[in-house]
């Protein structure tokens, strides 16, 4: 089969490999699209120090060969009986179990769930991990209502795109972050009702004024160093829900404003198959769709890594076809 492999010196290399052998409780995907994710960038810059060569991805649709049915691929691996938090075997596909870039996987039955009818292989392929990291940071985890106000940092992410369709379409009322007024205004056409520039003012206090002086109940932080001002944007009793540190690892929190404001510090990686399961019976009736920035041909799976570190104008996710 063709795949892509991550090689020493965070290489690329789109070449021809032995096809996978399924074991037992395993079946054979043929992989008609993958996505690209952030994660797929720190497995080839050796952040996820992991055993080279690799074939990166955790996202991808395909056909099992051993039943002919069309197939979405859960990217947790061995979560665990816990929907508090995943077991000391979990695993994210792509690392350091090969991943879907690739023609050919090999996957436990488990983790194969049937295909949403209603989206092609692109739109499939793309949601999984972003919209289940979204689904479990607003619901799961974050505990969203109807009723509450969420505001979702960096607008334009796959996460931040599925988290403004999620709870938009769930009747909460969504605000936005962003470096891009353009991205602004592509999540208002996804149901976000605001959106605050972070390279002007203070966004915190915007989003605190924009909801009358009271503050947001949720935020959702996948930039860690932001940490301090998504504290002072939520509402007596808010819930700060993390799930990354692209803008940094370290953050400081003063401690007595914390708990006199009776807020939480909640964080969450992915998500259960339970998770899974509620995530795609609103996708199968959903009223929205994957954004998706762009498709290429596996073989041009390094496009898509530039694109995604250093295309300004990037907006959804990257989808590789597989055949």
């Amino acid at each position: 089969m063709e795949a892509v492999l991550v090689r020493e010196g965070a290489v690329l290399s789109y070449e021809t490999v032995a096809d996978p052998e399924p074991k037992a409780g395993e079946a054979i995907v043929e992989l008609k699209a993958a996505a690209v994710n952030r994660r797929d960038l720190l497995v080839r810059q050796g952040v996820y120090p992991f055993p080279l060569p690799l074939i990166p991805g955790s996202d991808g649709a395909g056909i099992r060969r051993d039943t002919g049915e069309e197939v979405v691929i859960l990217p947790s691996l061995s979560w665990g009986p816990s929907e508090a938090a995943a077991g000391e075997s979990f695993e994210i596909l792509g690392g350091p179990r090969n991943g879907t870039y690739a023609q050919l996987i090999a996957l436990p039955v488990e983790n194969l769930f049937p295909k949403p009818a209603r989206l092609p292989w692109e739109e499939a392929a793309a949601f999984p991990l972003a919209a289940l990291t979204a689904y479990r940071a607003l619901f799961s985890v974050g505990r969203l209502t109807s009723e509450e106000c969420v505001l979702v940092l960096g607008a334009g992410s796959g996460v931040s795109a599925f988290a403004v369709q999620l709870a938009s379409e769930f009747g909460a009322r969504v605000l936005v972050t962003s470096s891009s007024q353009e991205k602004i205004d592509r999540a208002l056409e996804l149901g976000a009702k605001g959106g605050f520039l972070y390279t002007e003012g203070d966004w915190a206090e915007a989003a605190r004024e924009a909801t009358g002086g009271r503050g947001v109940d949720l935020v959702l932080d996948s930039v860690g160093s932001t940490w301090p001002d998504s504290v002072r944007a939520l509402a007596r009793g808010g819930r700060l829900v993390v799930f990354g540190g692209t803008g940094g690892t370290e953050a400081q929190l003063g401690v007595r404003p914390f708990y006199l404001q009776w807020l939480s510090l909640l964080g969450t990686t992915m998500g259960s198959p339970t998770d899974f399961r509620s995530l795609l019976r609103l996708v199968e009736t959903a009223r929205w769709r994957p954004v998706i920035d762009s498709v290429r041909p596996l073989a041009e799976a390094e496009a898509a890594h530039t694109r995604l570190v250093s295309d300004a104008d990037k907006f959804g996710k990257l989808v590789l076809t597989c055949s």
